[in-house]
């Protein structure tokens, strides 16, 4: 078995987890997600997706973020951080901050590294750090952001011969809408 083969199945092994984890908003999505970007790190250097490999150092301490957010959260259930809709004013503000990384992230590799796809491989990594801010507030939206991701990331990662990748990214296309739906169902009901 070759590195790119192992590094996938892994991956795809513990994104699946980390999406169930999610899906059901389970605070242990944060600890899967400290050991996920390890693998994919690993495998996107290799295959030379260097922004989406550097992405995993943000994913790391995002995650960590993340589960000082949620684990801080009051513990009485009516007092917890509930899930939500994105609050419409903060919508110009994270579209601001998407454009502001996209020409950064597309800048660097551009300058930087021999990318054979600075456009994309920007696009998406911005895309992820818009998302998982939104995920550690519980927005029902951040599935909408990983949902463009996901579906731009499956021919990036086709065209970059990881397929079993592209193929974890094609099902969390699916879940994400699953997602948003559940999401936006718990949010009214709070």
């Amino acid at each position: 078995m070759d590195w790119k083969l192992l590094l996938q199945i892994a991956g795809t092994a513990l994104g699946l987890l980390y999406l169930w984890l999610e899906y059901r908003a389970d605070i242990r999505l944060w600890i899967v997600g400290l050991v996920m970007p390890v693998v994919h790190g690993v495998l996107y250097y290799k295959a030379g997706l260097y922004a989406d490999c550097s992405m995993q150092a943000y994913y790391v301490l995002a995650g960590l973020y993340g589960w000082a957010v949620w684990r801080n959260a009051p513990r009485k259930k009516s007092a917890a951080l509930a899930i939500s809709r994105t609050p419409l004013r903060k919508l110009p503000l994270l579209a601001v901050a998407y454009a502001g990384l996209h020409a950064a992230i597309y800048w660097l590799l551009v300058r930087f590294t021999n990318s054979t796809v600075p456009f994309w491989d920007s696009l998406t990594t911005a895309l992820c750090i818009v998302a998982y801010w939104m995920l550690s507030r519980k927005w029902a939206e951040q599935w909408l952001v990983w949902l463009a991701v996901d579906a731009v990331t499956v021919g990036l990662y086709l065209y970059k011969g990881i397929p079993i990748t592209a193929g974890l990214y094609a099902l969390y296309s699916a879940l994400a809408v699953a997602g948003y739906v559940r999401w936006r169902r718990q949010a009214a009901a709070q």
